[in-house]
């Protein structure tokens, strides 16, 4: 029983690699992780200062340690001023690069090398084989918490008023647009946007609620009723019925604007008291997102009755005001309705803040930027006039934003090329995944067909894609490589009518 557990701890041990001039570098690194996390870093740190210690006559360490002192020593203060002089050179030329890079290719070269070369070095990459000898789970289980904050789903900054356009859509085909885990979530982000602790202290509040956490829509309806009886200024009230009640969005213009004239009250209201406890803060916490939540929904209001540069101005007052509101993304409804203006240098400036290094992508950015740039060269790109003579600089650079826009979301381009039928969009997104593509195309698949030959030159070019990143995206080039937790998330989130394009499966 003993001589078997031996042979299996020999055979499950680390072998070094062949010493005949096959074994690569990687595998070198390989056999020293294993060893060292097999015999343990101290052990191995105990061994190398002993032989340090040993060798230190052949090496003569106490010669050239007093050798370095000796030169250390002699060094005058314009050698210092020398040294630094230089490395601020070095520093300045590296930014200007790096800052040149980043213009043309839209990401940091320095990030790119050390994704690229230095991360398979020490063990972080993605790709990298499991070591002899060690459980593959342990890789597997990282692989799956990247995959799971990859999968993060996230509110859809574009979706449709419940009564006004999914319920009419119900109406005329009898059929459910919207998923029971997707209403389930707004069920969720309404608790936590429009109630708070201090809820009993205002009775109508109380009542709403209730009503945010009922699960019937004419349930809902009628408390929120309820809600304004008990105070005609309740906010959140006409929010519901804004929401779920009105058939047409003029109407639910209407009501939105009595919640703005509420809400407004309760918001100066709220500011006047907010250091007297951490339940009056967490009340303007409430009133706050209640107002920057009315505010955005009048702005996609006028936006969809054509009063688009009143749009705009509501969703910059509101990027201004409430800059901590970020991760609500009003910037893609205003990216949507710059591009409905066709105020293209004015997208782009909006781009060059958000599609930052350290920001989180979307769709709306990655293939907006795509747009512009595909709008430089799209009116007169030919596929046989580019075979002949090649692309040029600034066909090149579309190309590439286009490689770069598909291997974040590959789902898109299908939806832009009509290749699958759009549906309506879900309330919520899962990032690179087919419910994002869906609510891109819906809203954006006009300002591709409004500038003419970009769909032909992203017909032309998105698979290039897999041709450069191994299919399916297993590797990645810009982004991480594609996560496979999306089909599941995806089923959840588009109703059975949407067929899902799984790119994992190859």
């Amino acid at each position: 029983m003993a001589d078997s557990g031996g042979e299996a701890a020999a055979s499950a041990a680390p072998t070094p690699p062949p010493p005949d001039g096959r074994s690569s570098c990687a595998a070198w690194v390989q056999f020293l992780r294993a060893r060292l996390a097999g015999a343990g870093a101290s052990l191995w740190v105990a061994v190398g200062l002993g032989l340090l210690y040993a060798l230190r006559a052949p090496l003569r360490l106490c010669e050239n340690l007093a050798a370095v002192t000796t030169f250390l020593n002699s060094l005058t203060p314009k050698f210092y001023v020398a040294l630094t002089g230089t490395s601020s050179l070095i520093s300045g030329l590296i930014f200007i690069f790096e800052w040149w890079y980043f213009r043309k290719y839209g990401t940091s070269f320095i990030e790119q090398v050390s994704i690229s070369h230095l991360r398979p070095l020490i063990g972080r990459s993605e790709n990298n084989v499991p070591e002899p000898g060690s459980p593959s789970g342990s890789r597997d289980a990282d692989t799956n918490r990247h995959n799971l904050s990859e999968c993060k789903v996230w509110r859809n900054p574009l979706n449709l008023f419940r009564g006004a356009e999914y319920r009419r859509y119900t109406w005329v085909t009898g059929k459910e647009p919207l998923t029971y885990y997707d209403m389930n979530l707004s069920a969720q982000d309404h608790q936590t946007f429009f109630t708070c602790d201090t809820d009993s202290l205002r009775p109508s509040d109380t009542v709403m609620q209730k009503a945010w956490r009922e699960r019937n829509p004419p349930a809902r309806i009628k408390a929120a009723y309820q809600a304004l009886e008990l105070n005609n200024d309740c906010a959140t009230a006409y929010v519901l019925l804004a929401e779920e009640e009105a058939t047409t969005i003029v109407d639910a213009e209407k009501l939105f604007k009595q919640a703005l004239k509420a809400g407004e009250t309760i918001y100066r209201k709220s500011q006047q008291h907010q250091h007297q406890s951490p339940q009056h803060e967490a009340q303007l916490r409430r009133d706050t997102n209640v107002l920057v939540y009315i505010k955005r929904r009048l702005a996609m209001c006028a936006r969809k009755l054509g009063r688009i540069r009143e749009a705009v101005k509501i969703m910059r007052d509101l990027m201004r005001e409430f800059p901590p509101l970020s991760m609500l993304n009003i910037h893609e409804n205003l990216l949507e309705s710059l591009l409905e203006l066709q105020a293209y240098a004015d997208v782009q400036a909006v781009l060059a803040k958000y599609d930052d290094i350290s920001l989180p992508k979307s769709a709306a950015i990655c293939y907006t930027a795509a747009l512009l740039k595909t709008r430089t060269v799209s009116d007169r790109f030919s596929p046989e006039t580019a075979s002949r003579r090649g692309l040029s600089t600034a066909e090149i650079n579309a190309v590439e934003a286009i490689h770069r826009a598909v291997e974040f979301n590959p789902h898109v381009p299908k939806y832009l090329l009509e290749m699958k039928s759009l549906i309506l969009p879900p309330e919520h997104i899962l990032k690179r995944g087919d419910s994002e593509a869906v609510a891109y195309a819906f809203f954006h698949l006009q300002h591709w067909k409004r500038i003419e030959g970009a769909l032909n030159l992203l017909q032309c070019t998105w698979e290039g894609t897999f041709r450069m990143i191994p299919y399916p995206l297993e590797k990645g080039h810009l982004f991480y490589p594609y996560p496979s937790c999306t089909e599941t998330a995806d089923r959840e989130l588009l109703p059975m009518l949407s067929s899902l394009s799984m790119w994992q499966n190859g």
